[in-house]
């Protein structure tokens, strides 16, 4: 019998596994088991070297559904992220996204459908790597940015964390509104937008505070 498995990775302390499986039900999955890693990095880590992606790799078969918030979560970069997918389409597995609700099936048939799949997939997992990199950037930015003002004065300690920061980022580039990133990660809407304005200043604050 089938099953619709939701993949989890947790990257924030006020976004849980069970906040992610509402988000999905919510958006219309009917989730039948969740598979998820906490404190796990999804920049530096494969999707095969965390605990909950070995567990996943083991326990979908041909007529599952792997549900993800995006394909972010898939891996660490464009190559892990591909990979991932194509190696779920080729065992027969269905990858879809709750976010812009994406479906990747391996049992299209149709030449021109294959083609905007495998299109979409490219698009999706560049994009995933682009903010990766950016994201590093940013923090490189921030340090130097920090280390350049006097270091006796700190400003006011920061709202955020490292995880709650690289998740708005995250969520910022790929188009989701304000409102949820603050359902998400139990920020203000001022401090998003402070940080959609000026993110080597967020990363600056969060150097000098050591976090």
């Amino acid at each position: 019998m089938s099953q619709v498995v939701l993949y989890a990775r947790v990257s924030t302390t006020d976004q849980t596994a069970a906040h992610q499986r509402t988000q999905a039900e919510a958006a219309g999955f009917a989730i039948d088991d969740v598979v998820a890693d906490e404190g796990v990095s999804g920049v530096t880590t494969k999707l095969a070297d965390r605990p909950g992606g070995r567990r996943l790799f083991d326990k979908l078969r041909r007529g599952d559904v792997l549900v993800v918030r995006w394909v972010d979560r898939l891996g660490r970069d464009y190559q892990d992220v591909t990979d991932t997918i194509r190696e779920m389409m080729e065992r027969g597995v269905v990858v879809r996204t709750v976010i812009n609700n994406l479906t990747f099936d391996g049992a299209t048939t149709d030449p021109m459908q294959k083609a905007v799949r495998d299109a979409l997939i490219s698009f999706m997992a560049a994009t995933a790597e682009a903010q990766a990199e950016a994201t590093r950037e940013a923090q490189r930015a921030g340090i130097a940015h920090a280390k350049a003002r006097d270091d006796a004065y700190r400003g006011r300690k920061p709202s955020y964390t490292r995880a709650q920061l690289d998740t708005v980022r995250a969520q910022l580039a790929q188009g989701v509104g304000v409102s949820a990133i603050a359902r998400d990660t139990g920020l203000s809407r001022g401090a998003i937008y402070r940080i959609e304005a000026d993110p080597a200043e967020a990363e600056a604050i969060l150097a000098r505070w050591g976090a």
